[in-house]
């Protein structure tokens, strides 16, 4: 059976969404820490994760190949120390978004045992781009063009 999602000739070049997908499925397995994600607005995103017992010092966030990753290591404290119930576990967690092509990691912070990651998607600007139709089986080359001053040119000149 085939589960490959993007196998219509229709999706040209959407290879690299299949590979996300599998990713975001594969990290969303393990359901520590919690978190959750919320819409601050149509243009702003926060993602809140439940990392009590966590100080700065023992969290990383870093931006790979469009995943958000957010990890957490921390030092265990125990020494000297004897327990008669150890319920707060001193584990280490990978946490993972997979997030879209142009939105920015707007700023994080750590508040009362609560991990806070803001967001911002910028609203795209449409593109439209006329590409010239030559007759026969002539190749013509497609230059780019760059605008100066609303006046659009092409790159030689």
């Amino acid at each position: 059976m085939n589960t490959r999602v993007f196998t219509s000739p229709l999706f040209l070049g959407f290879d690299h969404l299949e590979q996300m997908i599998e990713r975001a499925a594969k990290n969303s397995s393990d359901g520590y820490p919690p978190y959750n994600i919320e819409q601050l607005s149509p243009v702003s995103l926060r993602i809140t994760l439940a990392v009590a017992g966590f100080t700065m010092d023992d969290l990383q966030i870093t931006l790979e190949d469009n995943q958000l990753v957010i990890r957490g290591r921390q030092t265990d404290d125990g020494h000297g120390r004897v327990f008669l119930h150890r319920g707060i576990a001193a584990r280490q967690f990978q946490r993972a978004f997979v997030i879209a092509e142009g939105i920015e990691v707007k700023g994080a912070w750590l508040d009362n045992g609560l991990l806070h990651v803001d967001l911002v998607r910028p609203v795209p600007q449409p593109v439209v781009k006329n590409i010239p139709i030559s007759r026969g089986q002539t190749k013509t080359s497609v230059a780019p063009t760059r605008v100066v001053d609303g006046d659009s040119r092409d790159s030689n000149g």
